[in-house]
């Protein structure tokens, strides 16, 4: 095949392809959306979508290890670290020693952490339902379903 009949086969591959049509362009765009939203409900309590699903996932637990709360939460261990950080710095978490695993460290909530986990909720939920706010009530619990599967890639 020629130089010039290969450029034409990728210009014409490269003008099929719609960007906005892109199961990745459409999901980068609506977690903008989303965090921003966010962003605007927790504008009182300076927390970010990490924070909160980090506080959230320790009040569920009780006390849980840095590293269960980073796959509870899907964050990678460089990531949880930082979360985990600023945190315990806002006084939010208390760190101590595992009673079973002195190698471990056990994370709980503070009072402190507590109250704010009860003041976001409501903040967080309402993040939600704006950013859900143009879907039927059907609509948003099949989003959520299919999200769900391509998130973990099992088959119901």
């Amino acid at each position: 095949m020629s130089p010039k009949a290969t450029s034409r086969l990728a210009a014409d591959a490269a003008a099929l392809y719609e960007l906005e049509a892109q199961i990745g362009f459409v999901l980068r765009r609506s977690h903008q959306r989303h965090v921003s939203i966010f962003a605007e409900c927790m504008a009182d309590l300076s927390l970010t979508p990490q924070q909160f699903s980090a506080l959230v996932k320790i009040q569920d637990e009780a006390a849980v290890s840095q590293n269960r709360l980073g796959r509870l939460t899907a964050m990678d261990p460089a990531t949880i670290l930082g979360v985990v950080q600023r945190l315990v710095q806002r006084g939010l978490v208390d760190r101590s020693p595992d009673p079973v695993d002195p190698r471990s460290t056990r994370l709980t909530l503070t009072t402190k952490g507590q109250a704010l986990v009860t003041s976001a909720v409501p903040m967080a939920r309402e993040a939600t339902d704006r950013t859900l706010a143009r879907l039927t009530p059907a609509e948003r619990k099949d989003l959520l379903r299919l999200l769900s599967k391509l998130a973990t890639g099992e088959n119901e």
